[in-house]
């Protein structure tokens, strides 16, 4: 397959809409808390920086689709803008229905680079979603909060895998289109952005953009905590990229900068003399 080609554009827009589920939150197996559970899961900071990052993505997307000449290319981005406001209504519906106190914000302005606009959250999407695949896995058999939430969330994980696969193809396939196919302009390109993404979560660490929608890796930092070492974290982050990344398409790409960061600096701690297990605030799993 020739990254660029339009046989690479068919394929990575057509697998993304064909692989597109059919459900409607209010329609879907809702557990009964009982008080404890209810307690817990009012507890988590996150759900208002959820609503409204998905509501903000869905709200971009769908203009940005709207700009995009290609037929294929923006019946596939209008159907990730669809999914990413379904995720916004799936929270509101979970908010509304145990009666979690946040509210949804009213929709940022649209940029006028929306474009790159686009880019910045694909990337800051790939960063998010690498950590969430290990803590979602971690978190499940925890009993923080019923398994039924894991099974309602986990198609969730998988729609954010598919967005990830879809960007990764279409930013490659737009760099080729734009005379910077090569693989080590796409690598720098890729690099700058997952550092911007870094930066920007880093930020929303030490509170200078807080409420900014900058992802829920920093958002929910804290909202769970799990004993582990960063050793295993690491290695549940990675095994779980690898599985749900599988079930792709092997002529099309994957993101690779996280996995190859994270098998790295995993290698390097196995090196490390042990220590005793350390507690790990985790990110939240959105």
């Amino acid at each position: 397959m020739k990254i660029g080609s339009e046989a690479h554009k068919q394929l990575f827009c057509q697998s993304f809409m064909e692989s597109h589920l059919k459900y409607e939150p209010e329609q879907l197996p809702w557990p009964k808390l009982d008080v404890a559970q209810l307690e817990r899961l009012r507890g988590i900071p996150f759900w208002e920086e959820a609503l409204n990052t998905e509501s903000n993505a869905g709200f971009m997307l769908n203009a940005f689709a709207q700009k995009v000449n290609d037929p294929m290319l923006r019946d596939a981005i209008a159907l990730q803008g669809m999914e990413e406001s379904r995720h916004s209504r799936l929270i509101q519906f979970l908010i509304d229905h145990y009666g979690i106190d946040t509210k949804l914000h009213p929709p940022k302005p649209i940029p006028d680079r929306i474009e790159s606009a686009f880019v910045e959250f694909g990337y800051g999407e790939c960063f998010d979603s690498f950590f969430a695949f290990g803590l979602f896995a971690i978190a499940r058999p925890s009993g923080l909060l019923p398994d039924q939430f894991f099974t309602i969330f986990d198609p969730v994980i998988n729609e954010e895998a598919r967005h990830m696969v879809f960007f990764v193809n279409w930013v490659a396939y737009k760099l080729v289109n734009e005379g910077r196919g090569a693989k080590a302009l796409r690598d720098a390109h890729s690099l700058w952005n997952y550092t911007g993404a870094l930066r920007n979560r880093l930020d929303s660490f030490k509170g200078e953009k807080k409420g900014s929608g900058q992802g829920f890796t920093a958002s929910g930092a804290g909202a769970v905590t799990i004993d582990l070492t960063l050793e295993n974290f690491l290695s549940t982050c990675i095994q779980e990229n690898d599985r749900r990344m599988s079930v792709y398409d092997p002529r099309l790409l994957r993101p690779e900068f996280l996995p190859k960061v994270a098998k790295t600096a995993f290698g390097m701690i196995k090196l490390l003399p042990k220590r005793n297990p350390s507690t790990v605030e985790s990110p939240n799993l959105g």
